[in-house]
């Protein structure tokens, strides 16, 4: 499903280059789950936003199902990630002007999904988290970990082919981390591809295989 050649990125202050990722070669199959592991500062979430076609390598060839990411236009681009990816940022990203229900029906609207369906699936969603008292509020209502859930929530909406989860349980408390560990498992085993970046060997433990980063290499 994945696949990276040579991926290399920097950013350039005048005549100094200043390298995030180095030369990444690996391989993400169909139905795995890969966790991505490393001290802060290694690149992590560099290579996790540029995995979701959020962010562009400097170098390199990235193939993502078959297609070449590096040679496509940002609007063939953003269709892929649209129909096929699901992203948990670590920092939310929910939209502030929108209510919690909004926010998760943002995508399903981006995707053309009927009305009634779109309902239906913010309906289930919303059973599914515990969250259908809080679907009227605005993210600034809502705690830090409430928040990470319906980000969570968002991303798995649209039943996408690949997850990728930035710190998915950084700000929830250990029962609602283990619970999101445990839908992840779940949605994995029924053939969603994820790959996740995190701190916490017990979570990385849910995945089947580890890719560890240092100074934007793996190690």
């Amino acid at each position: 499903m994945i696949r990276s050649a040579n991926i290399f990125k920097w950013y350039s202050n005048g005549f100094v280059k200043t390298y995030v990722l180095r030369d990444l070669n690996f391989q993400v199959g169909e139905g795995e789950f890969v966790s991505i592991m490393g001290p802060s500062g290694s690149g992590k979430s560099t290579l996790l936003h540029i995995l979701g076609m959020l962010d562009e390598p400097s170098s390199g060839e990235y193939y993502f199902m078959g297609e070449p990411v590096h040679k496509l236009s940002e609007k063939q681009r953003t269709e892929l990630h649209k129909y096929h990816i699901g992203f948990v940022f670590q920092s939310y990203h929910l939209i502030d002007d929108l209510t919690l229900y909004e926010n998760l029906e943002t995508p399903l609207i981006y995707k053309k999904i009927k009305t009634s369906e779109r309902k239906s699936l913010v309906s289930d969603t919303l059973d599914r988290f515990q969250i259908v008292a809080k679907k009227d509020l605005f993210p600034n209502q809502l705690s830090g970990g409430q928040q990470q859930l319906v980000g969570v929530a968002r991303a798995i909406i649209t039943n996408p082919r690949l997850i990728l989860a930035d710190e998915p349980t950084g700000n929830l408390n250990s029962a609602q981390g283990e619970e999101i560990m445990e839908l992840f498992k779940k949605l994995n085993k029924e053939g969603t591809t994820i790959v996740q970046v995190t701190h916490s060997e017990k979570n990385a433990s849910y995945g089947s295989r580890i890719i560890n980063l240092l100074d934007g290499r793996i190690v």
